[in-house]
């Protein structure tokens, strides 16, 4: 579990090294906010997506299930700067299908970490084929990061689109086009 003393010590650290009175009346409080906020934004550490994506319904229909629009938060783990955007999952089952909000629990498993956007888009895909084992899956994932936006180059609005496919997506761009245009 997360050391909330040690989260504590460290924002007031923070606070002092920009040059900030930890003792100033709209500061005394940060550092307790900050550590109760990182249990929240952080939990999916202690969280694992096999608790999400266990609970299965046997089906005769073996055809394309596709959530689309899933609005995740995660964290930069280079700048430890929000990013933020939609993520779109496509799978198709092999004789069950997951709850959908059980999708969306997966999302959030892994967007509240420290993350970079192409590893948590692998990390959903990968979760999927080994939890539960469809014929495939396919994850697009569009996301604006406020480390480009509000620092560094500060190109707001722009979004960083990764993919992946694993199984019957990977080769098959029939698929993969069916998946592009229900994403529309």
């Amino acid at each position: 579990m997360m050391d909330q003393e040690k989260i504590k010590a460290g924002v007031r650290l923070l606070l002092e090294g920009i040059g900030e009175d930890v003792n100033r009346e709209g500061l005394i409080e940060t550092p307790d906010r900050i550590a109760r906020m990182y249990t929240e934004i952080f939990g999916g550490m202690y969280e694992d997506a096999a608790q999400h994506l266990s609970k299965r319904f046997h089906v005769e229909n073996n055809e394309m299930v596709l959530e689309k629009d899933i609005t995740f938060y995660s964290t930069c783990e280079h700048h430890m700067l929000p990013f933020y955007g939609k993520a779109h999952i496509a799978y198709i089952p092999d004789g069950t299908v997951v709850g959908l909000s059980k999708i969306a629990r997966t999302v959030e498993v892994f967007a509240k970490r420290l993350q970079l956007q192409e590893q948590l888009t692998a990390q959903i895909a990968d979760a999927f084929m080994e939890h539960l084992k469809p014929q495939g899956v396919m994850v697009m994932i569009e996301a604006e990061h406020m480390c480009m936006t509000m620092r560094g180059i500060k190109k707001p609005g722009s979004k960083t689109v990764t993919m992946v496919t694993r199984g019957v997506f990977t080769d098959n761009t029939a698929l993969q086009n069916k998946f592009f245009q229900m994403i529309r």
